[in-house]
């Protein structure tokens, strides 16, 4: 799965990473790598962009970019509040 398919509040492990170059770079500066941890947060109003929660901070993506994160379920759900 992707994590734009991710539900929100639900936990995931990042498995890979579909892209090259600079934004590929850039994603895994934010800690997006393949063995992180990873939540969906919050997503906005209209449902893009995503607020994800990765090694302790929140990165956004847009749709787009997080349909090329591959995500495998942990199947743990989180428990965090309504935000």
């Amino acid at each position: 799965m992707t994590l734009d398919e991710l539900p929100r509040g639900q936990r995931a492990v990042v498995t890979a990473l579909d892209l090259r170059g600079g934004e590929r770079r850039r994603l895994m500066d934010l800690g997006l790598l393949p063995g992180a941890a990873i939540r969906a947060d919050m997503t906005s109003p209209l449902g893009d962009p995503t607020a994800y929660e990765v090694r302790g901070a929140l990165v956004v993506l847009r749709r787009g970019q997080a349909k090329t994160v591959h995500v495998e379920h942990s199947g743990t759900p989180s428990g965090s509040t309504e935000r």
